[in-house]
């Protein structure tokens, strides 16, 4: 019997060891080195931009500090944000589970096509339907064009950059579909607001 219990001792003992090493050490590690592959390091390490100024998969809503005076692009409205136009909190992600007969839901919309329309200098019916309704996750970077557009004279008198010099940026910050057929064209603003800052030097 305590032959029995020293050979099954050992055995758990050998397994232990040797599942440790493979579950511990060789499958992390192994992982980690596929992650660093060429094209796929920018994603494993959070997509980083802009040094630490964020993650080109998160938008922020930029707070201006003189609201008259605004000089961001601006991201997708949050349904986790206090006020209906943000900053968005994002420790939170989500939608609002708000249904399009929603009383509240429609009257936040109302409320955000107005003070973006005042924002943006524009007829409160051009304002695109993305800049007045959040995301499913409430922190998408990915705006329209035709809201990027509506932006673009905003920020450049505010900034001080020609007109032609935003527009240049937008475009180079713009998306084409996935494969060409997926989706719409997206702008990402965290990564389009950076390109203004360095722009304005």
């Amino acid at each position: 019997m305590l032959t029995t219990l020293r050979r099954q001792t050992g055995t758990g003992l050998r397994l232990l060891l040797v599942f440790t090493v493979l579950c511990g050490i060789v499958y992390p590690l192994a992982i980690w080195a596929v992650a660093h592959l060429p094209g796929l390091s920018s994603s494993a390490e959070g997509s980083i931009v802009g040094g630490t100024a964020g993650s080109s998969l998160i938008g922020i809503d930029p707070v201006a500090a003189d609201p008259a005076a605004d000089p961001y692009f601006h991201t997708r409205p949050s349904a986790s944000s206090e006020g209906v136009l943000g900053p968005a909190d994002t420790t939170t992600s989500g939608g609002s589970n708000k249904g399009g007969f929603d009383d509240e839901l429609l009257d936040q919309v109302q409320q955000r096509r107005a003070l973006i329309a005042q924002r943006d200098g524009v007829d409160p019916a051009t304002v695109p339907a993305d800049a007045v309704t959040a995301s499913a996750s409430g922190l998408d970077p990915d705006i329209s064009p035709a809201y990027a557009a509506q932006q673009v004279a905003r920020v450049a008198r505010v900034t001080g950059l020609p007109v032609a010099t935003v527009r240049s940026l937008v475009s180079d910050a713009t998306e084409g579909r996935v494969l060409g057929f997926l989706g719409e064209p997206a702008v990402n603003v965290t990564e389009l607001n950076l390109a203004v800052r360095d722009a304005r030097g």
